[in-house]
């Protein structure tokens, strides 16, 4: 049986006033900047909650730059250099969240499991712990870089109608096959839609990379080369920035194939367009999201702060991130907010046995659906590689916009 929403407030205790509401203000992006958050939030926590929604780059630029705009910072691991660098974020003291050991060990050691894979790039236990010098590391300590969230294990996605069968497109050097030639699209995020392509590039045998999680100068120069090459020659038919706008590529059927994210497989599903997720032999394409607090924060608003921060881990937040294909660092809390449909669907690999609908109640997956790669655990023991922050990430963000013509 579903638990109610009310049952959250038994565990996150709501900030107290003496005088008005507190206000935090989060910056993020449209992954969990969700409406049906930020309205619960407010409600059970007792302050007042507005969003800066925005891409990735913006929204990294603003919190390295303003630290002041705002209180909490809701981004992924692989977008934390350049904010810890300039010091725009303060470390989380773990005695402060009431479910540190609830977390799974996705984080905290890397893997799911003790044999699962630990996938290249940057693993989000590589820049979890606040060291004693201020640097980031993998050495437990008693303060964090950013409280571990939402995360997920992403592909490609591909038109079901024009595939006999799976295996047809189960490496990501389907990407590259010049059957789709011209009905391609990747993602245009630097640190995201770099490893699509190297990962597409690698499987289909065009380029080796030494370590494909931080590449040097001349791999970055001849991977996007090649790419530059491909869309010289008309077989990109786009870049996109929100999964919006790559679920829109698919139903005006401009594309077959192309870098997908779950918001947006979900959402064609929810309009009954025939696409599913690949599921590629080398691995998934890994994120992890999270919450920081601005160096800014202090007293009554810093508590506040740290009531949001455990109210997302409380278990209803995590429900309703689960309904758009997200799954969340505490999961066995979110279950009792979750149908048994709902649960065995998105996290058990099983079949939907109902009708589910999305974080707006809408109906996003049709009964008799599976979702592809299996359960929860299963997925997350196939990570070829994490979004990644490379050293020559400067360099790369200035090929990526010459490629892309920004």
């Amino acid at each position: 049986m579903r638990k109610s929403r009310s049952a959250v407030s038994q565990l996150a205790t709501p900030a107290l006033a003496t005088a008005g509401r507190p206000k935090l203000r989060v910056l993020g992006t449209a992954i969990s900047l969700l409406e049906e958050l930020r309205v619960g939030a407010e409600k059970d926590l007792g302050i007042e909650i507005a969003f800066d929604n925005n891409d990735f780059l913006t929204t990294q630029h603003k919190a390295a730059q303003d630290p002041g705009g705002y209180d909490i910072y809701d981004q992924c691991f692989h977008n934390l250099d350049i904010v810890w660098y300039w010091r725009a974020i303060q470390p989380i003291d773990i005695n402060r969240i009431a479910l540190w050991d609830e977390i799974t060990d996705l984080t905290k050691t890397g893997r799911i499991a003790p044999n699962a894979r630990l996938g290249q790039g940057d693993a989000p236990v590589k820049k979890l712990f606040v060291q004693p010098n201020l640097e980031l590391g993998e050495t437990p300590t008693s303060l964090i870089s950013m409280l571990p969230t939402h995360h997920n294990f992403d592909s490609f996605a591909y038109r079901t109608d024009l595939v006999k069968a799976p295996s047809e497109v189960e490496s990501w050097a389907s990407l590259f096959d010049e059957r789709w030639a011209g009905r391609v699209a990747l993602v245009d995020e630097p640190a995201i839609g770099i490893f699509d392509a190297a990962l597409a590039a690698q499987s289909a045998g065009l380029m080796r990379f030494e370590n494909i999680g931080n590449m040097t100068v001349a791999e970055i120069d001849r991977l996007i080369d090649l790419l530059a090459e491909k869309k010289r020659s008309g077989f990109f038919r786009a870049f996109w920035r929100t999964a919006e706008e790559a679920a829109q590529l698919m139903m005006r059927h401009e594309t077959e194939i192309q870098s997908m994210w779950s918001t947006g497989t979900t959402i064609l599903q929810g309009q009954g367009l025939p696409v599913d997720q690949a599921v590629p032999a080398e691995g998934y394409r890994a994120w992890h999201g999270g919450l920081c607090l601005s160096r800014q924060l202090a007293g009554r608003t810093l508590d506040a702060a740290y009531d949001y921060l455990n109210w997302w881990l409380s278990g209803w937040p995590g429900a309703v991130v689960a309904r758009q294909g997200y799954y969340i660092s505490t999961p066995e809390r979110s279950r009792s907010y979750m149908s048994d449909a709902e649960w065995n669907y998105w996290y058990a690999g099983r079949p939907a046995t109902e009708d589910l609908p999305g974080p707006d109640g809408g109906i996003r997956i049709r009964a008799g659906s599976l979702r592809s790669g299996g359960s929860y655990w299963q997925r997350a023991n196939s990570i070829a590689v994490w979004n990644t922050t490379m050293d020559e990430h400067n360099y790369l963000v200035r090929r990526w916009m010459q490629l892309v013509g920004r």
